[in-house]
């Protein structure tokens, strides 16, 4: 029959004629037939044979046949048979029948919601004349049917045969498409995925109104993704849940180096269902994308993940933080985008005083990076490192920009210091114990004044300088190793900032500072709740305390920090190391460092300021990054006094971190090692300070003088 069909078209000289055996074929409803016989696997095999034979009509005829209603019946038929019963012996033969559908309403937009309608307008037939009559017989015969071309099909133009309710019939080709995504086999399960990404991309605005507001796509879709989050294990290791980087829709059995772990293939399907979706949503229409990021954000975010990343068990937070983490890592689409931060940021406009802020799911996850447990407290700031990486400019804004409008930070009407050690008046420092070491003097000693650049910045040599200077020589070790030294860091400084400035340039930042009115009045500074945690968390880096009552994970002490820890740097840990008690807290100050590496990147001259400039003159109670790592290089000074053969055991306990020598315990051990990321995240600071504002002609591979100097 197919041999005849495509040969009585070649042989037709008229376009968009219907020969006498297509007639044939749709008058005595041949095709109805072949579907009760595939239905009824009758002979055995049937249905395969029917589904094949369907596929070949409506892809090797050029006809177009879907308009009529002898076809479009059967086509509803089948559409019911299939994509119902997980690992069918005919899902190779389903999925390439609907290949054929979506390449044909892909061709035609008009048709989809015409298939779309499925069983409700099959069961309605009655209500309307059925359109059977073929252009032949209908040569001098009316059809009365108010929905059909004289020909007998529907036309496009004409408004649909049947007003569809809803659209939420019990089956149609989107509940088809994602009953064989959910396919055991890899490439039934990716076709089927590919055709429904065919379905949302489709270009007219009419069917994209018609998928959101009249078919269960995006229900069908999130509902999907809510089982699969909820066949999930309550609690996961974020080690594992970390192992499955590699996994994305195109590749849900990524293979990796990882040990199986309980709920592993469950969680590869939740991640690799969550990037499909995402992938939907950057490459559907307009409307469809909306509907479906608004969708995913209520059905999953805020019904799901929310109540548990408020919940009080321990282990419930680190999971939802942790999978949390690894949905911002996958996420792409900026109407997704937008939806999530609007759920972890919220909507309203941030204040700038503590007591005007109500509380939101962003003040808890703030709080969770100061919890009692260290876990979560690692686990929540990574969260909010990935989300600084996104590019939606509420982000940074919330969190730290609208605190910096106006640079309350800086005193109005004071005088500029005369010399470096005016800006480091320390024992008028609010921040500073009053036992503090007067004692205490910098490495080397610094300039007289820092130099300023025409548009009043401070040189980036002196900003350089100071960073480098600030950790006594007593205090430092690396100059005892090869390849630990600050031009180390440049490199990767340097690209990080170049991405980071390629992701904000189209918001339109300024390029200089807000000019100050000596007139106006000092206003109350509030850093922000999220730059007050982190400068409380540095503040305590020579003293963070494991405090979980719950096991070392195996995650804990892995090399996070974007500079500070890349894998070419000697301070990431190996595996056995990151096993142990040690490391615990060694890790959560590497997570706070890089947190502020990440902030300090962006180009906003209000940040650059605040965090990179030692010589800003502050307002009174006022505080910045340069302040309080001053206060810790005071409270270290005092700590190194009580500790004997403080230099030994400083070396052996960077070595450690190395991996040059095997892991002991020593005591003072979380000191020592908050001593060695102190003294790498102020070599950090400085090549970013560099990068961001290098001076005129130099290269940024100029070696360094033996001072550490640029």
């Amino acid at each position: 029959m197919l041999d005849i069909l495509v040969y009585e078209e070649r042989q037709q000289t008229a376009a968009n004629e219907a020969g006498p055996c297509l007639e044939y074929l749709l008058q005595h409803k041949i095709l109805e037939t072949l579907c009760t016989l595939g239905k009824a696997e009758y002979p055995p095999g049937m249905r395969q044979q029917v589904f094949q034979f369907f596929s070949k009509v409506l892809a090797q005829v050029q006809h177009p046949l879907l308009h009529y209603l002898n076809v479009h019946r059967p086509v509803q038929k089948l559409l019911r048979l299939g994509g119902t019963v997980p690992g069918s012996l005919t899902e190779k033969e389903e999925v390439q029948f609907t290949t054929v559908l979506c390449s044909k309403i892909q061709q035609d937009p008009d048709l989809l919601a015409y298939i779309l309608e499925g069983k409700k307008m099959v069961g309605k037939k009655k209500a309307s004349r059925e359109p059977s009559t073929l252009p032949r017989e209908a040569a001098g015969t009316k059809d009365h049917s108010p929905n059909c071309d004289p020909r007998g099909a529907w036309s496009p133009t004409s408004p649909l045969p049947i007003e569809p309710e809803g659209g939420m019939g019990e089956s149609n080709l989107i509940t088809f498409l994602i009953g064989l995504c959910k396919s055991k086999k890899g490439r039934v399960a990716l076709k089927a995925q590919e055709n429904l990404l065919v379905l949302v991309s489709v270009a007219s605005p009419a069917a994209a109104t018609y998928l959101v507001q009249s078919s269960p796509c995006c229900p069908a879709i999130v509902r999907h993704l809510c089982q699969l989050y909820q066949a999930m294990p309550a609690y996961l290791d974020p080690a594992d849940i970390a192992t499955l980087e590699g996994i994305s829709w195109r590749l849900p059995n990524a293979p990796s180096d990882e040990a199986a772990f309980p709920g592993r293939e469950a969680l590869a399907a939740f991640l690799g269902w969550f990037d499909y979706c995402d992938h939907l949503i950057m490459e559907a229409h307009t409307v469809v994308a909306d509907a479906l990021a608004k969708a995913v954000a209520e059905r999953l975010l805020m019904e799901i993940l929310q109540p548990q990343l408020l919940h009080v068990s321990e282990q419930g937070i680190l999971t939802s933080t942790s999978l949390l983490t690894a949905m911002l890592r996958r996420l792409r689409s900026p109407a997704l985008l937008r939806e999530t931060v609007a759920f972890l940021l919220g909507t309203e406009p941030p204040t700038t005083t503590p007591e005007d802020r109500p509380p939101t799911l962003c003040a808890h996850l703030i709080r969770h990076c100061d919890h009692l447990s260290d876990e979560i407290s690692i686990a929540t700031l990574r969260l909010f490192e990935e989300l600084l990486q996104k590019p939606h400019e509420q982000i940074i804004h919330s969190l730290v920009l609208c605190n910096l409008e106006g640079r309350p930070y800086v005193a109005r009407g004071s005088a500029e210091p005369e010399s470096y050690e005016d800006t480091l008046d320390l024992e008028e420092d609010p921040y500073f114990t009053d036992g503090f070491d007067t004692s205490f003097q910098p490495a080397a000693k610094p300039p007289p004044a820092p130099a300023t650049n025409s548009d009043g910045k401070t040189a980036v040599t002196e900003i350089v300088n100071s960073f480098l200077c600030l950790v006594p020589e007593e205090a430092k070790t690396s100059a005892f190793l090869e390849e630990t030294g600050y031009d180390t860091y440049v490199h990767d400084a340097y690209g990080l900032f170049q991405e980071c400035s390629s992701r904000v340039s189209p918001w339109g930042w300024p390029m200089g500072l807000t000019p100050l009115d000596s007139h106006e009045p000092e206003r109350p500074f509030f850093e922000g709740p999220f730059l007050q945690m982190l400068f409380d968390r540095m503040s305590r880096i020579l003293e963070q305390l494991f405090k979980s009552p719950c096991p070392l994970p195996s995650w804990v002490g892995s090399p996070i920090s974007p500079l500070l820890h890349t894998p070419q740097h000697a301070l990431a840990l190996s595996p056995r190391e990151s096993m142990t008690h040690t490391y615990h807290p060694y890790s959560l100050n590497l997570q706070v460092t890089s947190v502020l590496s990440r902030l300090a990147l962006f180009p906003h001259p209000h940040i650059h300021e605040y965090l990179l400039d030692p010589y800003i003159s502050l307002a009174p109670g006022c505080r910045s990054l340069f302040s309080v790592l001053v206060r810790v290089i005071g409270d270290l000074m005092q700590r190194i006094q009580r500790v004997p053969q403080f230099p030994g055991k400083l070396l052996l306990v960077r070595k450690q971190l190395m991996g040059q020598v095997p892991g002991e315990q020593l005591d003072h051990q979380t000191l020592l090692q908050g001593v060695v990321v102190l003294e790498e995240f102020c070599k950090e600071l400085a090549a970013i300070a560099f990068v961001k504002f290098p001076p005129h002609g130099l290269h940024l591979s100029l070696p360094l003088s033996p001072e550490g100097h640029v």
